[in-house]
Formats: structure tokens, sequence, C-alpha cells
């Protein structure tokens, strides 16, 4: 799978563990930087990572930032974009199964490398269930928040 991953600053070595990861598990990885851990705004890097996902560049994003909030506000302004923000792999399946979550976000500040792992790991494996989260999950893309009323 082709995955996209993006960071912050605070989130620079958690990014460079996890594109280490994904690609010992034969992933390819598009990094989209930042290309150090010097000062830089998640929303530049939110809306690559949701940029690539949304053209097709990647199948899945790993979005990070200190807490994972902002980077995760970014990404989601993206219309093809379904970032969901965990720190669990219990939240990492059901972002998949219950949402079609196409990009995950963590926090670095908030979880540790182990456990982002088992959380991507989880978010990889786990499939979108269908069924009556579909209609849920059209709703989200819906172009106006009348129609889900």
């Amino acid at each position: 799978m082709r995955i996209a991953i993006a960071s912050d600053h605070a989130a620079f070595d958690l990014k460079a563990r996890l594109v280490e990861t994904l690609q010992s598990w034969g992933h390819e990885v598009l990094d989209l930087g930042p290309a150090d851990d010097g000062r830089v705004d998640y929303p530049d890097f939110g809306y690559k990572l949701a940029e690539a996902v949304g053209d097709g560049r990647a199948e899945r994003g790993v979005a990070l930032c200190g807490s994972g909030i902002g980077i995760s506000i970014a990404v989601n302004r993206h219309p093809a974009c379904r970032c969901a923000l965990v720190s669990d792999p219990y939240a990492a399946a059901l972002a998949r199964e219950h949402n079609d979550a196409n990009v995950l976000a963590m926090g670095a500040r908030l979880i540790g490398p182990d456990m982002a792992a088992a959380c991507l790991q989880t978010f990889l494996v786990a499939e979108f269930a269908g069924g009556r989260h579909a209609g849920r999950v059209d709703k989200l893309s819906a172009p106006s928040l009348e129609k889900s009323a």
C-alpha cells in the first residue's frame, strides 16, 4: 500500500520512526515532510497530506502533530479525507470499520511510538464494514449539512 505521512516539528521524531516501521512492513511511503525538526506550521503539512490522499497519490495517510488535533482539523478540510484522531488500536479499528477513515491522526506528545505503531497497524488492516455505516459515511461527503437532517 502507498501511504502518505506528514507532521509538524513536534512530531518529527515520531514520523521518522513510523516511516521506518511502514517500510519494514513492506509499504511504500510518501514522506511529505518536514525534512527536519525546525519549527513549521501543522496546517501546511496537513493540507499537503490531504491533497496526496485526495488526488490518489496515496491510498491512506498518517497525520502527526503534538496533540494530533490541529493537523486532523487541517486534513478534514479536504472533502475527500476522513481523518480520525486516535490514541489506541480499538479507536483505530472503529475509525476504519465504522467511518471508512482514510487518514489516521495521532499526537506525538500524547502517544508513545509503540502504541502509535499498534494503532497504525490496526488502521491498515481493518476494513470498512459498510452496511448501516455506509449511509452515514455518505453524509460526511454531502455538500451541505442540511442534507443530513
